[in-house]
């Protein structure tokens, strides 16, 4: 991959985007992973105001130093960067308690409220950018977004802008090597960061990205009848989120009325 060609290339977008927008630039939320450090650091050289927000719920320790690493870094290198921490962790603990959550009651509840903090974040960023003048710059890539659909919808899903969405995961951290982010935003593993005990992306979805950008290439044209040993087990992996993510990655449905209804 071209990697100067690319980062070029997804800067005067972000730029050019927000121009036509009539808005001073962006906010990004940053977790402390790979591509949150790529995203906020291509939307800090475009020259607008950039915002980050380090948004903690019951946030593992390394999770927030990498996060305040990466955002001090760019503050030392950009003017035009702020940064600021956004405790949610009292507001998601309130919502434990009004939804009355029982773990061993509903077989989906806990999947349910760990998608609820990525949707707190969605408001806080939201609340920020407006105040702002800012438009809220997603950090999902190829194979998340239009792949497994690996995130959560009306969440990290819910942005105004996605950058690097046609980018799959390896060449993020292709930028990220382009861009000299520091050794631990680089050499981050990849997790959400949507549970109370360490779960990284691996774990979560049984393949690592390498193998789900082979088969995503491919998927479409070959079948399963095509792959054996792992690779077969990779493709009923991929086959299977991907359908089940169809609600997020396609449009949301519309009923279309007859228009000769619409007279008397």
């Amino acid at each position: 991959m071209q990697t100067q060609k690319v980062i070029d290339h997804i800067v005067a977008w972000l730029k050019d985007y927000a121009v036509k927008a009539n808005v001073k630039g962006y906010v990004i939320g940053v977790s402390g992973g790979v591509d949150s450090g790529v995203v906020s650091t291509l939307a800090a050289m475009t020259g607008l105001k950039t915002l980050l927000i380090e948004m903690p719920i019951r946030q593992k320790p390394d999770q927030v130093n990498r996060a305040w690493e990466h955002m001090n870094d760019l503050k030392s290198k950009f003017p035009n960067v702020e940064a600021l921490s956004v405790n949610l962790t009292p507001a998601f603990e309130e919502l434990y308690t009004t939804f009355d959550v029982k773990d061993d009651l509903y077989p989906n509840e806990k999947l349910a409220f760990a998608n609820t903090r990525a949707r707190l974040r969605m408001l806080t960023l939201y609340y920020y950018g407006q105040i702002n003048s800012l438009l809220v710059c997603g950090t999902g890539n190829k194979v998340e977004d239009f792949g497994i659909g690996f995130y959560t919808k009306y969440g990290d899903g819910g942005v105004d802008v996605s950058p690097i969405a046609d980018l799959y995961k390896t060449e993020v951290y292709a930028l990220a090597r382009a861009l000299n982010l520091v050794k631990n935003i680089q050499e981050a593993i990849p997790t959400d960061g949507l549970w109370d005990v360490d779960r990284t992306d691996e774990q979560q979805i049984g393949a690592t990205y390498p193998e789900l950008e082979k088969i995503q290439k491919e998927y479409g044209s070959k079948t399963a009848d095509d792959y054996e040993g792992r690779d077969k087990e990779v493709f009923l992996i991929f086959d299977r989120m991907h359908k089940a993510a169809k609600h997020k990655i396609n449009p949301i449905p519309v009923c279309d009325i007859p228009e000769e209804w619409r007279n008397d």
